[in-house]
């Protein structure tokens, strides 16, 4: 069996501008990143990660910091194990999030349809919602490497949520036609 590698950067760079830093965290974040210590973090090795992390690495020297990047491999099955259930965990934390977020998302939909609220600004406003929830899943999934327990159920969710605002949707366009 092929023993996964992974990219390795560590970094040290000056404590201000804290603004710079926090960015620095927030991308490598952004890409999926898990850090094992401050200043060391793993991403799956691929062409994207290899080159977005050589620009990285040009960022921090222009920060006047210090990096190093390295192509690394577990020591063993047990190591691989570990580094790939804190991809996993990273992931899954964002799933709940999201998953909570689908929770308000059908909450509304119910609320508004107890209410008898049927109206197209609600409508608009319940469709802009879903569409951030369906980009902010695609998000988390493009970081997924390691397909995280989460995942399928929070497919299964948003779906769920498409179907609830369909049949809101009809029932919108159902008032809308009475009040004609």
């Amino acid at each position: 069996m092929m023993s996964k590698t992974w990219l390795l950067l560590t970094y040290k760079v000056p404590p201000e501008p804290a603004k710079k830093r926090i960015a620095l965290w927030r991308r490598l974040k952004g890409l999926g990143a898990i850090y094992l210590q401050s200043g060391v973090c793993l991403l799956p090795n691929n062409d994207e990660h290899i080159r977005r992390l050589k620009m990285i690495e040009n960022e921090i020297a222009e920060m006047d910091g210090e990096s190093v990047l390295l192509e690394s491999v577990a020591l063993d099955q047990a190591q691989e194990d570990k580094v790939v259930a804190r991809f996993k965990k990273d992931r899954d934390e964002d799933y709940v999030e999201f998953l909570d977020k689908c929770q308000a998302f059908e909450g509304e939909i119910i609320k508004e349809t107890a209410a008898n609220h049927f109206t197209y600004a609600e409508l608009e406003e319940n469709d802009l919602d879903l569409k951030k929830l369906q980009t902010w899943l695609e998000k988390i999934r493009k970081l997924d490497f390691y397909d995280a327990a989460l995942a399928i159920e929070s497919q299964n969710r948003l779906l769920a949520c498409e179907a609830l605002l369909d049949v809101y949707a009809q029932k919108v366009f159902e008032s809308q036609d009475e009040n004609r």
